[in-house]
C-alpha cells in the first residue's frame, strides 16, 4: 500500500515516546492554576481593604501616655541629713526593682482607682460606634452608694430629658438625688447643660478590684537603662485625658505612701518621748515642791561654795548616769522589738539616745526592709523568690542588730558602774557637810537631774516633729503624663496589610482547600507522581463542542495536538513498520472523551491518506454512529453474532476521505456484549481488517465497570488510555498501574484530555512560538 506522506523511522521501536521535560512543571503549573484566578484574588484583596477601611472607622483607637519618675538612691538635701543624722529618720538607698513592684501593685492601684472613680466607664454614641468619654467630657456622673449584683451584669443606659429627669435602662427618675433602683442606691449627676439632644450614655460599672487588677497588668514600668534609676511608667487607653490621669495620679499615691512609710519611725518616737515626758515631768514637780518645802522649813537661803562644788560634780555624774540608762533603756526596747514576732510588734522602735550610727542604719534598714515585704505580700504569695530574698535580709539585719545591741549594752553597763563609783565617792565626801547642807543638797541634786532630763526630751521631741512635717518623698517626676498625638493601635498600615493579606490568602485557601478534597485528575503532575505508563500526548478542552475538530483546513491549538498524537503514535509501531496498527482506546469510567480521541485520531490519520477505519465495540453505550448520523441497523454486535458480514457492517465515514466505520450494531436480549467480543469470529474480523486498512481504531468500553476491553486487549498492537482533567478520579490510575505491569495491554500510553489551558504541558513548558495561516494572516500556535 503505497501514501504519499511517509513517517519518520522510530530509532526505538519497541519503547514507548514519552516528552521530556527540561525543567521540573510541579511549581509552575501550580502557580498558573491560582493566577488563572486572578480576578477572585483582585476582588478577595479588594474587599479585605474595603474592611480595614471599615474596621479602622469604627474601631476606637488607643493612645499611649508615658510618664517618667526618678527614684533618689540616697538621702534627699543636707539640711534635712544634719537635722535628722541622729534619728535617722530618712529611708536608705532604695532597690529600684522594688519600687517598680510597688507602682506595680494592686494596692496602689486599687486607691487610683477609688480616687479616679475608674470603676465606673462612660460611653456616648457617635457616628461610627460607642466612644468612651472621662471626666468633664461625660455630660453626666454616676454615684453609687450601695449596689446589688445586677450593676455589674450589664450596663446602663442613660437617656436624658432635661437637665432634671433621666431615664436609666427604660425608668425614669430625678437627677441629682439619691434612689432606689434595682442595680442599687445610686445618683446621677447631670450638668446644667443636659438636654433632649444630649446623646445617650453608656455606664459600665465593674468591681474596683476587677479594674484595678485589670490597669496594673497594663501599666509598664521600666527603667530607662541598667545603671539608671529613672523609671518610664507607660500605659494604653482609648481616652488619652484618662491615660494622663491614671499615670500622674499613680505617682502622687505612690509618693504619699513612701511619706507614710518613713514618718511611721517618728511617729513612734515622738510617743515614746510623749510617755517619758509625762513621766520625768511629775517627778520634776515632786523635787520641786521637797526643795521649796525644805528650804522653807529650814530657813535655807544658799550653801556653800564647797557644798556647790560638790553639788556641780554630782549634777554632771548623774547626767551622764541618767543618759547611760536611757540608752540602756532604747537598747532594751530595741531588742525586744527584734524577738518578737512580726505580728507582736508595736512599729518601729524608739531610737532616743542612741548616737551609734552604725546601730541607727541597721534599724532604719529593717524597718525599710520589713515596710518592702509587707507591700510585695499584698501581690505575691509567701514562696515567692522576691518574699525569701526579702526574708533573709531582713534575718540577717537582725542578727547584725543584736549583735550590736549586745555590744553596746556591755559597753553601757561598764560605764554605769564607772558613773555610779564616781556618786558613791562624791557622797562620801557630801557627808562631811554639815546635815542641812547635805540634805538640801540630795534634793536639788535630784531636781537638776529630772530638770536636764526633761530639757533633753523636749529637744528631742521637736527635733522629731520637724523631722515628721518636712518629711518628702525620695522620688521626683521628671516628666508628667503626657499622651501621644497620633493612635498606637490600631495601626493603619498594619491593619491594611493584615486585611489585605486576609483578603490573598483566603482565595488561596479555597483553592487549595478544593484542591485537597478534589478526587479527580487535575494535570499531568498526578499522573506523573502515580504511575510511570508514558503519557503519549496532550489534547485540550474542547471549546466548540463538536464531535469531529480536525479538518484539512483546521489550525486550532486542538487540532494540532491531534496531529501531535498522530505523530508520537508512530513510535508505537512494530518493527515492520508496512503492517498496520491496531490502536484500542479506552479509559476508566464513561464521559472522559475516548470516542472524542478515537474519532479524531482516525480522521487526522486519514487526512494524510492513511486507510483507517473506526470500530464502535462500546455496544453497551454506543455514540459513534449518533454523532454522524450513521445506519446502525447492522453492525458489530451483528457481524459478531454470524448475522452479517464485513462488506455489510462496514461503511465509509460521511465527508471524510479514507475514513470508515464499523457501527456497534442492534443487541438482542439474547446476546450479552462480553460473550459477542469473546466470539472467534472477532479475531477474523481484525485479520481481515488488517488486509484493508493501515490503521484500525477500536473504542472500546470504560474498564472500571466492564471487562469488554480487556477482551479486545490482546488484538491491540497499542492502548491509548485516556485520562479526563477534573474527571478521572485519582484511584482508577493506580488500577491502570496495576493493570500495566501486568502486561494486560500491549504498549499502554495515556492521553491527557480537556486540559485546561494553563494546566497544559504545551502552554506551560515551551518557548516557542510558530505562525500558521494564509494569505498573510498570520495565526499563532504554541509548539512542542
Amino acid at each position: 500500500m503505497t501514501n504519499d506522506v511517509s513517517f519518520p523511522t522510530p530509532h526505538q521501536p519497541n519503547q514507548s515516546y514519552q516528552i521530556v521535560e527540561a525543567e521540573s512543571p510541579s511549581v509552575r503549573p501550580v502557580l498558573m492554576r491560582y493566577l488563572r484566578q486572578w480576578p477572585w484574588f483582585v476582588l478577595s484583596v479588594a474587599l479585605g481593604l474595603a474592611g480595614a477601611y471599615v474596621y479602622l472607622l469604627y474601631k476606637q483607637p488607643t493612645y499611649r501616655s508615658q510618664a517618667s519618675l526618678l527614684i533618689m538612691d540616697e538621702k534627699k538635701g543636707s539640711d534635712q541629713g544634719s537635722m535628722l543624722r541622729e534619728l535617722q529618720v530618712t529611708s536608705p538607698k532604695k532597690v529600684v526593682e522594688n519600687e517598680i513592684e510597688i507602682l506595680k501593685s494592686s494596692t496602689l492601684m486599687t486607691r487610683v482607682v477609688n480616687k479616679l472613680h475608674l470603676d465606673k466607664q462612660y460611653f456616648v454614641q457617635v457616628k461610627y460606634g460607642k466612644r468612651e468619654v472621662f471626666g468633664p467630657e461625660s455630660p453626666a456622673q454616676l454615684v453609687v452608694e450601695k449596689a446589688t449584683p445586677a450593676l455589674y451584669e450589664k450596663p446602663l443606659t442613660l437617656t436624658f430629658a432635661n437637665a432634671k429627669t433621666v431615664s436609666i435602662n427604660g425608668q425614669s427618675y430625678p437627677t441629682n438625688q439619691l434612689v432606689e433602683t434595682p442595680f442599687g442606691s445610686l445618683r446621677v449627676n447631670a450638668k446644667d447643660t443636659v438636654s433632649a439632644r444630649t446623646p445617650v450614655v453608656t455606664v459600665q460599672v465593674a468591681k474596683v478590684d476587677d479594674m484595678a487588677q485589670g490597669y496594673a497588668e497594663r501599666l509598664k514600668a521600666e527603667p530607662t537603662s541598667k545603671t539608671s534609676s529613672v523609671v518610664v511608667l507607660t500605659l494604653e487607653d482609648a481616652v488619652p485625658a484618662k491615660g494622663e490621669a491614671i499615670l500622674n495620679e499613680v505617682i502622687r499615691e505612690y509618693n504619699e505612701a513612701a511619706i507614710i512609710d518613713k514618718n511611721k519611725v517618728a511617729r513612734n518616737t515622738i510617743k515614746f518621748i510623749q510617755e517619758r515626758l509625762s513621766a520625768v515631768g511629775s517627778e520634776l514637780s515632786g523635787v520641786e515642791r521637797k526643795v521649796e518645802s525644805y528650804k522653807t522649813s529650814r530657813g535655807i537661803t544658799d550653801l556653800s561654795s564647797q557644798a556647790q562644788t560638790f553639788l556641780l560634780s554630782s549634777k554632771e555624774n548623774d547626767a551622764k548616769l541618767n543618759e547611760v540608762n536611757i540608752q540602756l533603756a532604747a537598747l532594751n526596747d530595741v531588742q525586744r522589738y527584734i524577738n518578737s514576732q512580726p505580728e507582736n510588734r508595736g512599729g518601729t522602735p524608739a531610737t532616743v539616745g542612741l548616737n551609734d550610727p552604725t546601730l541607727l542604719n541597721q534599724i532604719s534598714k529593717m524597718s525599710d526592709l520589713e515596710n518592702k515585704r509587707e507591700e510585695t505580700a499584698r501581690t505575691m504569695n509567701d514562696g515567692s523568690p522576691a518574699l525569701q530574698a526579702l526574708d533573709a535580709q531582713i534575718r540577717k539585719t537582725k542578727n547584725n542588730i543584736s549583735e550590736t545591741v549586745s555590744t553596746m549594752k556591755s559597753m553601757l553597763t561598764s560605764s554605769k558602774q564607772g558613773y555610779a563609783a564616781k556618786n558613791s565617792e562624791i557622797e562620801g565626801k557630801i557627808r562631811s557637810i554639815p546635815e542641812q547642807e547635805r540634805a538640801l543638797m540630795d534634793i536639788s541634786r535630784q531636781q537638776a537631774i529630772q530638770s536636764n532630763l526633761y530639757t533633753y526630751l523636749l529637744q528631742k521631741r521637736e527635733e522629731t516633729a520637724v523631722a515628721f512635717a518636712a518629711a518628702i518623698s525620695d522620688s521626683r517626676t521628671v516628666d508628667e503624663a503626657k499622651s501621644s498625638g497620633t493612635p498606637v493601635k490600631p495601626v493603619k498600615p498594619m491593619m491594611y496589610m493584615l486585611f489585605g493579606l486576609i483578603g490573598f490568602l483566603l482565595p488561596m485557601g479555597a483553592i487549595a482547600g478544593r484542591d485537597l478534597m478534589n478526587t479527580r485528575v487535575k494535570n499531568r503532575n498526578e499522573i506523573e507522581e502515580t504511575t510511570q505508563i508514558p503519557i503519549l500526548g496532550e489534547i485540550s478542552r474542547n471549546q466548540e463542542r463538536k464531535p469531529l475538530v480536525i479538518t484539512a483546513k483546521s489550525r486550532t491549538m486542538i487540532a494540532e495536538q491531534i496531529r501531535s498524537l498522530r505523530a508520537n503514535l508512530q513510535f508505537l509501531r512494530g518493527t515492520n513498520s508496512t503492517e498496520s496498527q491496531v490502536v484500542l482506546v479506552t479509559s476508566s469510567i464513561s464521559g472522559e472523551g475516548k470516542t472524542f480521541v478515537s474519532l479524531n485520531l482516525g480522521a487526522s490519520l486519514a487526512l494524510v491518506d492513511r486507510p483507517t477505519v473506526i470500530l464502535e465495540m462500546d455496544l453497551r453505550l454506543s455514540k459513534l454512529h449518533t454523532a454522524f448520523q450513521v445506519d446502525n441497523t447492522v453492525g458489530m454486535s451483528n457481524y459478531l453474532a454470524g448475522e452479517a458480514t464485513l462488506d455489510e457492517v462496514l461503511m465509509p465515514m460521511p465527508g471524510q476521505a479514507n475514513y470508515s466505520i464499523i457501527s456497534s450494531g442492534t443487541i438482542s436480549d439474547d446476546y450479552n456484549p462480553a460473550e459477542l467480543l469473546s466470539s472467534p469470529r472477532l479475531g477474523e474480523l481484525i485479520a481481515d481488517l488488517r488486509k484493508r486498512f493501515e490503521y484500525i481504531i477500536i473504542d472500546t468500553p470504560p474498564i472500571g465497570f466492564v471487562s469488554d476491553a480487556q477482551v479486545v486487549a490482546p488484538y491491540a498492537d497499542t492502548t491509548l488510555f485516556v485520562v479526563r482533567h477534573d474527571v478521572t478520579p485519582k484511584n482508577y490510575l493506580k488500577m491502570v498501574n496495576a493493570l500495566n505491569r501486568e502486561q494486560r495491554f500491549n504498549k499502554l500510553n495515556i492521553v491527557l484530555n480537556a486540559v485546561g489551558g494553563n494546566e497544559s504541558y504545551y502552554t506551560n513548558n515551551t518557548s516557542k512560538s510558530a505562525y500558521y495561516g494564509k494569505s498573510g494572516k498570520a495565526r499563532k500556535y504554541w509548539l512542542s
